[in-house]
């Protein structure tokens, strides 16, 4: 092995150790309510909305939404796979668990808990990794004493129950259900390249869009 590639090698692995550590960093800042920690780990020029970028419109946004809608939270993470597209940029998946305890319109509150995954892009500017966008994709959010089966699996207080879209960047879930197996031994897909097993499982598509509020 040249010294080239296990530079390169020892690059990648200090990378993703970043990586992951971001993912890590945003629970922990985020339960926290360490603003200004948790404004850090994205990008200088994060988008915010149509017609505003920065950290300091993040943290308002943060500010705004965590009074209003939760008294507390915990964000337990895991399952991170990360893929990179050059040495710069990279995109990944991350599961989480979360608990939150919500106040109600009543002047009560409930214990919701709550299953998703996040659609990652990550970016390296100047020497270090920040997220560049977090797409949140959620099956079930619930009163931990009412179970979320059914449809419409998403369920806060005072508010209609509506679905997430844990399932919506992975054709694999729908072509599950459109075709059942034959009496014949099943066929299987050559396994996927080196780093694009997300890729593969998507299909190919599009990096996935996120709405801009």
């Amino acid at each position: 092995m040249s010294e080239r590639d296990l530079l390169h090698r020892i690059d990648r692995l200090e990378s993703l150790d970043e990586i992951r550590q971001l993912a890590a960093k945003y629970s922990l800042s985020l339960d926290m309510r360490d603003l200004d920690a948790h404004v850090n780990l994205f990008a200088p020029d994060i988008r915010v909305s149509r017609d505003r970028v920065g950290r300091s419109h993040l943290k308002r946004w943060l500010d705004d939404t965590l009074r209003l809608q939760f008294t507390g939270t915990s964000h337990h993470i895991g399952n991170h796979i990360i893929e990179f597209d050059d040495a710069d940029n990279a995109h990944g998946v991350v599961y989480s668990k979360n608990e939150h305890e919500t106040p109600c319109q009543d002047g009560g509150s409930e214990w919701i808990i709550m299953q998703m995954l996040y659609w990652d892009n990550y970016q390296r500017i100047d020497g270090r990794w920040y997220f560049r966008r977090r797409l949140p994709c959620y099956w079930y959010a619930t009163d931990i004493n009412k179970p979320p089966t059914g449809d419409m699996k998403m369920r806060w207080p005072d508010r209609e129950p509506y679905e997430g879209a844990y399932h919506d960047l992975w054709p694999s879930w729908q072509a599950f259900w459109d075709n059942p197996p034959g009496s014949e031994e099943s066929e299987v897909a050559a396994p996927a390249p080196l780093n694009e097993f997300l890729n593969t499982m998507r299909a190919g598509a599009p990096e996935p869009k996120i709405r801009i509020r």
